[in-house]
Formats: C-alpha cells, sequence, structure tokens
C-alpha cells in the first residue's frame, strides 16, 4: 500500500492560524477581563514530585489521578466488551427470551442517565450486594502481597468497593453500546454466509466463531475504538463517588491553589494524549488488518 501524500494548501494554513487568533484572543480577555495571573511553573510540581526516600521522581496527585482514569477505562472496557458480546449474540440469537434480554438491556441502559445509573449501582445495589460478602475485610484480610497487586492495577485497599462499584458501572453503561456495534456488525454480513455454514453442517456457534466474527471485527473495530474513546472519557463522572481520578483530583487541585484555568488545561492535555495514543494505536491496528487482506 502506497502512503498518500499529505498535501498543506493555504486553506488549512489560514484554518491554523485561525485558531491560534482565536486562542490568543481568549487568553487575552482570560488575562485583562478577569484580571486574571498565569501560573504555568506551579502544574508540573503536581504532575510529579521528588520523593526524598527513594531519590526519584514519583508521580503526584495529576498523574496519580491519570493512572486511576487508565485503570478505570482498562478495566470497564474489558469488562464491558465481554457484556456486549455476549449482548449482542443475544441479540440475534434465534430464541424470542433472548432477543427480549438483549433488547430489555440495551433500552434500560441507553434511557438512563449515567450519572443516575452510578448512584443506583452505588448506593442501592452495590452497597448491598458487597455489604454481603463484606468486601472489604476479604482484601484487607489478604496477604500483603495480594493488596500490593490490587493497588497497582486496581486501587487502594480502602477503596475497594467505590472502585468496584465504579467498573462495574462504567462496564454496563458501556456494554449497552458495545451491544449494538457487535448487532449491528454481525447483521451487516450477508445471510449467504450463514446458509453456507448451515449447509456444511456448522453449529451456529460454530458459525459465529469460525465465520461470522472474524468478518464482523473488521467491521465493527473503528466504531469499537469510538467506544473505548468514550470510556475513557466517561470514566470522569466516577467522581462523584469520589474516586479519584483524574478530574477529581483536578477539582481538589483547583480548589486547593486556585489555579483554575492551568489545572483544567492541563487535564484536557493529558485526556487528549491518553485518547490519541488509543486512536493511533486502533489506526495501526485497521492497517496491518487490511495489509493482512492483501
Amino acid at each position: 500500500m502506497k502512503e498518500e501524500k499529505i498535501n498543506i494548501t493555504v486553506i488549512d494554513v489560514l484554518l491554523l492560524l485561525t485558531v491560534a487568533a482565536i486562542g490568543a484572543f481568549l487568553a487575552y480577555r482570560v488575562t485583562a477581563g478577569l484580571h486574571y495571573k498565569w501560573n504555568w511553573p506551579a502544574i508540573p510540581q503536581y504532575l510529579f514530585r521528588y520523593d526524598t526516600d527513594s531519590m526519584r521522581l514519583v508521580p503526584n496527585v495529576l498523574m496519580d489521578g491519570l493512572l486511576m482514569t487508565v485503570r478505570l477505562s482498562i478495566w470497564g472496557t474489558v469488562i464491558a466488551t465481554a457484556v456486549g458480546l455476549f449482548m449482542g449474540l443475544l441479540r440475534v440469537s434465534r430464541g424470542l427470551f433472548g432477543r427480549l434480554v438483549g433488547l430489555t438491556y440495551v433500552e434500560c441502559v441507553r434511557n438512563i442517565p449515567p450519572l443516575v445509573l452510578i448512584f443506583i449501582f452505588y448506593y442501592f445495589i452495590s452497597d448491598q450486594i458487597f455489604a454481603l460478602v463484606d468486601i472489604d475485610l476479604v482484601m484487607n484480610s489478604q496477604p500483603e502481597w495480594c493488596r500490593s497487586l490490587f493497588e497497582l492495577f486496581c486501587a487502594p485497599v480502602p477503596q475497594c468497593s467505590a472502585f468496584m462499584s465504579a467498573v462495574i458501572t462504567l462496564a454496563i453503561l458501556e456494554g449497552a453500546y458495545i451491544t449494538e456495534i457487535i448487532r449491528a456488525g454481525i447483521q451487516s454480513i450477508e445471510k449467504g454466509q450463514f446458509e453456507a455454514s448451515s449447509a456444511l453442517g456448522l453449529s451456529r456457534w460454530q458459525t459465529m466463531r469460525h465465520i461470522i466474527l472474524p468478518q464482523a471485527i473488521k467491521i465493527i473495530l473503528p466504531p469499537l475504538a469510538g467506544q473505548f474513546i468514550s470510556t475513557i472519557k466517561d470514566s470522569a463522572i466516577v467522581s462523584v463517588i469520589s474516586i479519584q481520578e483524574l478530574t477529581f483530583q483536578g477539582m481538589e487541585l483547583m480548589s486547593a491553589t486556585y489555579l483554575t484555568f492551568e489545572c483544567w488545561i492541563t487535564i484536557t492535555v493529558l485526556y487528549l494524549v491518553l485518547t490519541g495514543f488509543l486512536s493511533l494505536g486502533v489506526s495501526h491496528l485497521e492497517t496491518r488488518m487490511k495489509r493482512n487482506e492483501i
């Protein structure tokens, strides 16, 4: 495949200059209109700090929040993909009961505001389910190495219940949209594929596994990438249940330092970097899949 050359036209230059001019004008209005004193040199210390014990730089509040966002997004995406795949298969199943279960799940979740869903799960469902197994006591009774692993890949042990509630809520929320993406991808495959596999004596599961899903993946990958990026952005909403992700840490830092614009601009850049890397990764995967087809 030949790489397309990027041609920069006069219109592109004018658009870039226009965006730069708008940004400069907004910065001027903030400075002159609000009498705001910019203090960008204060921001780096909240990204990383020097630890005198280990004699090295360690993440500070903003980077800790970014790492928590990454953990929430990864776990939420993994579970949401599993839920979406299962419900997507139910949506295209032959049985009426399976289709109704999948449809009910999708319609209920998509028509409930995410904030309401988080409160419902955290205060009404999670508070009762996790209380039955006393998950905090279970985690505290684990060996030190187990608690260290949990804190590395998930959250501090005292935040165990809140973190798991946030992950499950994100998975349920995003899973509804992934369900529809997978359903649409499966239904986009020609019916002749199903008929041919049936003529060969393949079962419904074998047809899905070996014939339909491999073709559907190529179709659903771009919208799935968009949904994964949406999971990263939607993770900010769990700050309402005191999960110390990036948005929560930004609000706390802004309240303590009054560096309003510096904090939110930095947080915006961190989100853009995170979602940008994901977009590049998916684009690279799509390119490799297209090359394998040739």
